[in-house]
């Protein structure tokens, strides 16, 4: 009976690691291409999984929280319920990648990578839902996709870091920055920016569109 309850656990497990090794040589394989070493690509994967877990407040306001009641009597008021609202940047989703784009800057033609970034803000755009209880959706291999044909139409001498930084930052700004007043209006009370972590799709779009260029 214990056997047979710890070989789904052990199986679970092995997948959830294979996932991660997985994970990681994309990662590698990327940030190789964006001229990385194996030892900086290991220290800002720690990063990026340590700071998934730090969520850095950047806005707060009072909402007013509709609850439906039951009233007993018709004549009974109940005074609207106020809470705060608070939008988060995730350190390992959103500002390490960020952070990175901006590094690679130097290593990228300024022009196809501000006219790719641009693309991929409205694609983004257009593609991002704002789903109540869930946040941002959108098809996570469309920008990656567009980065990378992008990156080899306007960079085809360089393109990895073109991907990578009209990937990362114009899903960003995009599907998040853009939507904020919309991700407002769903009155749910905390808000994370990039709050996947390492799984999260503006790192997750930044890999991807470097691993396909």
């Amino acid at each position: 009976m214990v056997r047979a309850i710890f070989i789904p656990v052990i199986l679970a497990l092995l997948l959830f690691l294979l996932f991660v090794l997985f994970l990681f040589n994309a990662i590698a394989i990327s940030f190789t291409k964006l001229g990385l070493t194996p030892q900086e690509t290991f220290l800002i994967f720690l990063a990026i999984i340590v700071g998934g877990f730090i969520n850095i407040p950047v806005s707060r306001r009072k909402i007013v929280v509709v609850e439906e009641r039951r009233l007993p009597f018709p004549f009974f008021y109940y005074p609207p319920k106020v809470a705060e609202q608070v939008i988060f940047v995730n350190v390992g989703g959103a500002l390490i990648p960020t952070l990175l784009s901006f590094y690679f800057l130097s290593m990228a033609p300024p022009g196809p990578t501000i006219l790719a970034t641009l693309v991929i803000i409205a694609v983004s755009k257009l593609l991002a839902r704002v789903v109540p209880g869930v946040g941002i959706a959108m098809p996570a291999f469309i920008p990656p996709i567009v980065s990378a044909i992008l990156a080899y139409l306007l960079a085809p001498g360089n393109p990895a870091p073109v991907a990578y930084i009209s990937g990362v930052l114009g899903t960003l700004i995009g599907a998040d920055l853009l939507n904020l007043r919309k991700i407002r209006e769903l009155g749910s009370l905390a808000v994370s920016i990039g709050g996947a972590g390492v799984f999260d799709g503006i790192f997750l779009v930044g890999i991807i569109a470097a691993l396909l260029a």
